[in-house]
């Protein structure tokens, strides 16, 4: 078994998510009292997301990277980031150290193309839906088309993630706007969503979307179990 580096802190709320699923994804496949070998550095959110909103992304990307070699130095055989919007610094972080990268985006669009479909609807942060970092990867590299919400969705939806999601508010009245955003999505052509920041799947489960719906936080957090594994 393999050591998993995650970077997590991003927010805490969903890097909880990844050391269970991780965890019980080891014990599920070994058995036993079996449990994954991880190394956590977790950031203090609020200087991150300070970066975030001034638009210093050479600042968060320095930040990353350093992040990156203590889990390096540490033993960390593999690098998480437990967040798709900090995957914008993916490729720098990457080339910075000499451990593998699992790509959050890679992990979630190789289960989409399996599944056989092609146009999807992406969920995120402001930065994750209107840059390019991360759909251009997805068309790019797997061909998938990526719809995003209109200018008042993509609103609701940012606002949701960091004045609630990320503090551990979960409310009935949010779900319905999302649900909203998801049917103006599905009219628009999407066959399925992307829970595409690892918070939304503590707001949307599989019940709460008519069409299918891929949780990155699940499927990020199997695929390091693979790698560690060597499945």
């Amino acid at each position: 078994m393999k050591t998993i580096g995650l970077i997590g802190g991003l927010s805490w709320e969903s890097s909880i998510e990844y050391y269970r699923i991780i965890n019980q994804e080891t014990q599920k496949r070994l058995g036993s009292l079996h449990s994954a070998k991880c190394l956590l550095y977790s950031f203090d959110f609020a200087e991150i997301e300070s970066l975030q909103e001034a638009g210093d992304w050479d600042a968060a990307t320095e930040r990353m990277i350093a992040a990156a070699r203590s889990l390096e130095g540490a033993g960390a055989d593999c690098i998480v980031i437990c967040s798709n919007t900090m995957h914008r610094m993916a490729v720098d972080l990457a080339t910075a150290v000499d451990r593998p990268l699992i790509h959050i985006a890679d992990a979630t669009a190789e289960v989409i193309q399996g599944d056989g479909l092609r146009t999807v609807g992406l969920l995120g942060t402001r930065y994750t839906m209107e840059q390019d970092f991360y759909k251009g990867r997805m068309t790019e590299r797997f061909g998938l088309h990526v719809l995003i919400p209109d200018a008042a969705g993509r609103d609701i939806v940012h606002r949701v993630i960091y004045e609630e999601l990320a503090r551990g508010l979960i409310k009935p009245e949010s779900r319905a706007l999302y649900q909203a955003v998801i049917e103006q999505l599905r009219g628009n052509g999407a066959e399925a969503i992307i829970l595409g920041c690892t918070e939304i799947g503590l707001l949307i489960k599989p019940g709460d979307c008519p069409i299918p719906s891929y949780d990155t936080t699940h499927l990020h957090a199997l695929a390091a179990v693979e790698w560690a594994l060597g499945a």
